[in-house]
């Protein structure tokens, strides 16, 4: 199905359980078919069936009360040629890709959703806005705060790796 990799990688980000975004999806696929019929013929598709998805991803982790790490699948980061990194490099780019997503899962669930929309599943904000149920303009506003608010984490994290290798 074209949008059973983007419903997954959106109902994992809501739900950090592999087991549980799949059910999220698979029941948000059924919940969709039945809804067909009062899909707006002039809308977007995606952002409408990524609203079902994350609905029921909510709902999925509610019911099952677990509040694990965030755990994202980065781009392995190769070369546009894509030559495999060097071993120094590789280790390089997992460290940056460890340190990333514990600053990620240091984030309110609101603000990693809306990175994620829109840089992991790059939606476009009119998408994240359909897909957050909230307007544009607050998508805006919380990726400005999210991203500063990241920033800000990462800067942290730096100045006590720095910290503790003058020690």
């Amino acid at each position: 199905m074209a949008y059973q990799g983007i419903a997954f990688r959106t109902a994992y980000l809501v739900t950090r359980e592999s087991g549980d975004a799949e059910d999220a999806v698979q029941t948000a696929f059924i919940k969709a078919f039945y809804a067909l019929g009062r899909f707006r013929g002039g809308s977007a598709f995606r952002p409408w069936l990524l609203k079902i998805v994350t609905n029921e991803a909510r709902n999925k982790r509610r019911s099952a009360g677990r509040r694990s790490g965030l755990e994202l699948r980065l781009a392995e980061g190769r070369p546009r040629d894509d030559a495999a990194p060097s071993p120094e490099d590789a280790v390089l780019m997992h460290e940056r890709d460890e340190t990333l997503l514990a600053a990620l899962n240091n984030l309110r669930e609101e603000e990693r959703l809306v990175i994620a929309c829109r840089y992991f599943l790059d939606l476009n904000e009119a998408e994240t806005a359909g897909v957050l149920a909230c307007p544009k303009g607050t998508v805006k506003s919380r990726l400005s705060r999210a991203l500063k608010r990241l920033r800000a984490l990462l800067e942290d994290t730096r100045l006590q790796m720095e910290g503790s290798s003058d020690v």
